[in-house]
């Protein structure tokens, strides 16, 4: 065992407590401290993805959990100058985009929810980045369109959708906690997602967007697949973090690849080849994450 001084210490901004993300966060991080003993992750809080790539890009974090679509925007340079410092250690797990409501609601399409009260999550979150591209290419505006809030952690979404101030609260991904708060409710759940001719409607609007579909079985009572549009968030790193620890991290999410898809369901899409697939660009991976690849014989 590596004494405490041999430790390398990397802080990864999660997210809101009650989302994804730092559901995520925790288990990932003890999965890859177990599988080498020499990293010490240390999973933090943060406003979210819309937080933690600034922070990122400044160099004031060491890794960060961001959603596709800010990832896509920071590079892209939509809303500012493109971000020059951000590289991908990992994709973390496809995410469709979707609402929740109760099993008893009488909506069952988006254009049921125009005018209704919804929970677009966590102000600072990539959801909201998510569901602003979706509703655009719907020709909706998810402020005015609907009744909208906002939330300072997504957390406190589903007791709104759970006693009826909400009709419904978007979110996404297999095992998503406010979705599953929702879903273990007395009246159980049911998920709203465009339908064929909205997604293809999206898709051709805003292309980096791809059907995506969660699988039956992600949350009680869903037992039918449901088709949506979204992308794979990411574990980015500041582009100055040594190779060396790059290397590592690649190695140890490998290596404890099972343990962590153990703690966590939707880890399981958790591969570095997953990760070469999700990535814009292969140059937005990670150097030290490329050596490792190719020493896997996944890259030349």
């Amino acid at each position: 065992m590596a004494s405490a001084q041999e430790k390398t210490a990397v802080i990864l901004g999660t997210a809101t407590p009650g989302g994804g993300f730092p559901a995520y966060g925790w288990p990932y991080a003890e999965a890859l401290n177990e599988a080498d003993a020499t990293l010490a992750i240390e999973p933090r809080n943060t406003k979210g993805s819309t937080e933690n790539v600034p922070l990122l890009e400044a160099g004031k974090l060491d890794l960060g959990l961001a959603t596709g679509e800010v990832t896509y925007e920071a590079i892209s340079g939509i809303g500012g100058p493109p971000a020059k410092n951000l590289r991908i250690i990992n994709a973390t797990y496809s995410q469709a985009g979707m609402f929740m409501v109760r099993a008893d609601s009488p909506y069952r399409s988006i254009t049921d929810l125009k005018g209704k009260a919804v929970v677009w999550g966590a102000g600072t979150s990539g959801f909201i980045v998510l569901a602003r591209y979706v509703m655009d290419g719907l020709g909706l505006d998810m402020k005015k369109d609907f009744e909208a809030t906002l939330l300072e952690k997504a957390g406190d979404g589903p007791p709104m959708v759970l006693d009826g101030r909400a009709a419904a609260m978007w979110g996404g991904g297999v095992g998503w906690p406010p979705f599953m708060a929702i879903a273990k409710g007395p009246a159980g759940a049911r998920p709203i997602a465009p339908g064929a001719d909205e997604i293809k409607r999206i898709t051709a609007k805003h292309s980096f967007l791809k059907p995506n579909v969660l699988p039956a079985g992600s949350y009680p009572g869903q037992n039918q697949p449901v088709t949506s549009v979204g992308s794979w968030p990411f574990v980015l790193a500041r582009a100055s973090l040594p190779d060396n620890v790059a290397y590592r991290l690649a190695r140890a999410l490998h290596k404890g690849h099972a343990k962590l898809a153990g703690k966590l369901d939707q880890a399981k899409e958790s591969t570095l080849e997953n990760t070469l697939a999700a990535a814009p660009r292969q140059d937005l991976i990670h150097p030290g994450v490329l050596k490792y690849m190719r020493e896997l014989g996944l890259l030349r």
